[in-house]
């Protein structure tokens, strides 16, 4: 009975020099993921997640912020430009739609929008790719590659809720930075790193940066739940940390605490 015949080998590709192109061996492997933060409140979870990523090992981070997203960085977190710039590996102008970050063939493991604004997530769900960050993000959707929103809104209309079903349907994770009190944090750092947490979970980045939950049997092991509010008093009512408005006579508007303060605006 005879063999079956093999297949010849397939000749080498030549080089426009008539060369035959040399096989390299490929480097080692380094995770990329790229971190965004657009013009939502909540820049600290972007800056939690670039600091955490810095340090975890194999994990190459590239960086792209929306105008908006700057401003916010500076207004909450007084920190200038450079100093987010230094904690990437690269960094993106969020105008240059050309950068390695807007085409398929960039290996990248996934990408974060933290926070989301819901513009960018409108725009994500319509794939209206007008800046590098939106371009970025519809191409973790159509290579299937992990993308995770942190948006930042309250109260949600019908718009936003649809955009976020549409988004899913299209492979993204919406993931809400929700506190999580039943670990009992005791800091708005403990608050801001328990939502970090779950995104590197969602990006099986191995991390320390939130405590996790052992079942009910352990929770005497946590520590005590933070005060919300100050001392009580001897007449048993909580002490507020600020001095309320006292209203004039004949003034019949709500009395709003000094802290629960409104926002001027950027400019003022």
């Amino acid at each position: 009975m005879n063999a079956t015949p093999s297949a010849p080998a397939a000749a080498p590709v030549a080089t426009a020099d008539g060369a035959a192109p040399s096989i390299q061996s490929a480097p080692v492997a380094v995770r990329r993921i790229i971190v965004a933060i657009s013009g939502a409140s909540g820049a600290v979870y972007g800056v939690r997640l670039l600091q955490t990523l810095r340090a975890a090992p194999g994990v190459q981070t590239h960086l792209v912020v929306s105008d908006a997203g700057w401003r916010n960085v500076a207004q909450e977190q007084g920190m200038a430009r450079a100093e987010v710039e230094a904690l990437a590996h690269q960094v993106h102008d969020v105008r240059n739609v050309g950068a390695s970050i807007a085409s398929g063939s960039f290996q990248c493991s996934g990408m974060v929008i933290a926070p989301c604004s819901m513009r960018t997530l409108a725009a994500v769900a319509h794939g209206l790719a007008d800046n590098l960050l939106i371009r970025a993000a519809d191409v973790m959707l159509k290579e299937r590659r992990k993308l995770v929103l942190m948006v930042r809104e309250s109260p949600l209309h019908l718009g936003h809720l649809r955009n976020m079903v549409s988004v899913t349907e299209m492979g993204a994770i919406v993931c809400p930075p929700m506190p999580a009190f039943y670990l009992r944090p005791q800091t708005v750092a403990d608050v801001v790193d328990a939502s970090v947490a779950r995104v590197l979970d969602l990006l099986d980045v191995p991390h320390t940066l939130a405590a996790r939950w052992d079942g009910q049997g352990a929770a005497h092991e946590l520590p005590r739940p933070a005060r919300l509010h100050g001392p009580v008093g001897a007449s048993g009512r909580t002490a507020p940390h600020h001095t309320e408005r006292v209203p004039p006579p004949g003034d019949d508007r709500p009395v709003r605490p000094r802290s629960a303060r409104r926002w001027p605006g950027h400019f003022v």
